[in-house]
């Protein structure tokens, strides 16, 4: 069950100017790409194009397409904490969501400090893998792409896990690059920034990499201008700094650090976009931390997407959020709605990254969205798709004219 790889709209691919942190685990070999280079290569991509040549005879999700455009398509993202599955259809400019699905897995739990994936987080993983291929099935789903991000580009045996997903779930995953996910990332939600005049920021919180993008906005989709991406996300960065202390001036401290941590990452990033800033600056976040904090913001009792997904919150709104947070305990912070549980720990790395974004990039207000890399890919798959069988029927008329003479 392997499917065709589609890239478009190369020309918003940003240039290839990842930064990685510091020393220690984190620490990774820069790729220098110009151009309209694919941003999905890689020492460990073992599902790009080769991978492509050896499952060309498997079985496809990619089927020939409908005349209806009534087909379905779907987009994975397995992150460092979330296994995400969207499937949809075409619908005029847009698509609509006939399927989803979204599980915590935690993939990257422990590998800051082994520089491994552990055997529990990958059986998390394909737990909730062998979900999605099935709904795939189910939903007779013509055209899939199925992506991995930081979890699986910094462990030694990430190609391994690759792997055994195919092997146990018919899925192939694609290792992206980090220039990949943030263009992926600004094709899924870009639509939802507010209007205005200039360069504006959208990042993306993810649970082992955070990614910012300067953007100038033009339709049908922004240029980027510049970009950085930084392996502190919640899980990495929650993992890094170590435990929370039992008592509230040491986790106020804790927290502080992190803030440093991540600020001192984008140091080179905040100074090459200092003079992109002005008075009226804008800026949107996709992530688990800013629907997190802006459900708090809402007070709502659970979380509903259709109230969060777009909202604009001030940002001296979600900056005493997140100082707040960072001064519970874990058991204080379980007790508030739409936390919980399985946020609780790791909502304080977030607070502390959006806190250190905020700084670098001080908008008044923040535009949230609940969409991102799945979205970008559907976006995508849709477009390709759709070009590609314009282009296939303008070749059989062509033919049928020269038949014809």
């Amino acid at each position: 069950m392997t499917y065709r790889k589609y890239e478009t709209m190369a020309d918003i691919n940003p240039p290839d100017r990842r930064k990685k942190a510091g020393n220690g685990p984190h620490q990774d070999r820069q790729g220098h790409r110009r151009g309209r280079q694919n941003a999905s290569s890689g020492q460990r991509n073992r599902s790009g194009r080769q991978q492509q040549g050896q499952d060309r005879d498997a079985r496809q999700w990619r089927r020939p397409p409908h005349k209806s455009y009534r087909q379905a398509y779907a987009a994975i993202d397995l992150g460092t904490n979330n296994c995400r599955l969207l499937i949809a259809r075409p619908s005029d400019e847009n698509f609509v969501v006939i399927d989803a699905f979204s599980r915590v897995v935690r993939l990257g739990e422990g590998l800051a400090q082994t520089g491994r994936l552990s055997d529990h987080a990958m059986d998390r993983a394909l737990g909730a893998l062998k979900v999605c291929a099935d709904k795939l099935r189910r939903r007779n789903v013509h055209l899939a792409r199925s992506v991995a991000t930081e979890a699986c580009r910094r462990a030694t045996n990430g190609a391994a896990f690759i792997d055994r997903v195919r092997e146990e779930t018919g899925i192939v995953l694609d290792i992206i690059s980090a220039q990949e996910e943030a263009r992926l990332a600004v094709l899924g939600c870009h639509i939802l920034l507010e209007d205005g005049i200039g360069p504006a920021i959208i990042f993306d919180i993810g649970g082992g990499s955070t990614e910012l993008v300067l953007i100038e906005p033009g339709a049908p989709v922004p240029r980027i201008l510049d970009w950085q991406s930084v392996p502190w996300g919640v899980v990495s960065l929650s993992e890094t700094v170590g435990m929370e202390p039992a008592d509230e001036a040491g986790r106020l401290a804790r927290y502080a650090k992190m803030m440093q941590l991540v600020k001192d990452s984008f140091a080179d990033f905040a100074q090459r976009i200092e003079p992109h800033q002005s008075e009226d600056q804008r800026l949107l976040g996709t992530s688990g931390t800013v629907t997190t904090l802006a459900s708090v913001h809402l007070g709502l009792p659970h979380y509903d997407r259709k109230a969060v997904d777009g909202l604009i919150v001030p940002s001296d709104s979600m900056r005493n959020i997140s100082q707040r947070l960072s001064g519970m305990s874990p058991q204080e912070r379980s007790q508030l709605d739409c936390i919980g549980q399985d946020r609780a720990d790791l909502v304080v790395a977030g607070c502390a990254i959006l806190d250190a974004i905020l700084d670098i990039w001080p908008a008044d207000r923040l535009g949230v969205a609940d969409r991102g890399i799945r979205e970008g890919i559907l976006r995508s798959l849709m477009s390709a798709d759709a070009e590609g069988a314009e282009a296939q029927a303008a070749l059989r008329r062509l033919k049928d004219r020269s038949a014809g003479n």
